[in-house]
């Protein structure tokens, strides 16, 4: 897993947001488009692509996409 390819994936979730903003710094919850459902399409996009199970909890618990991103290579087998 890259984390260039995590951040595209955690952008795509995102429909009023251009790509080109997204970086692993990225506080992904500042941008106005973030809401209960954007955090759904992210857990089970994470559950889809990398077969992590993901919670609410982590998504609160982090503040960028690089806190996802670490969170979900702790958890790969």
């Amino acid at each position: 897993m890259e984390l260039k390819e995590f951040v595209q994936n955690i952008a795509a979730q995102f429909d009023e947001t251009d790509t080109s903003v997204f970086a692993a710094d990225t506080k992904f919850r500042d941008f106005e488009e973030w809401s209960s459902l954007t955090a759904l399409s992210i857990i089970a996009m994470i559950d889809e692509k990398y077969h992590v199970t993901f919670q609410g909890d982590d998504i609160r618990n982090s503040s960028s996409i690089n806190d996802l991103f670490e969170i979900v290579k702790s958890r790969m087998g």
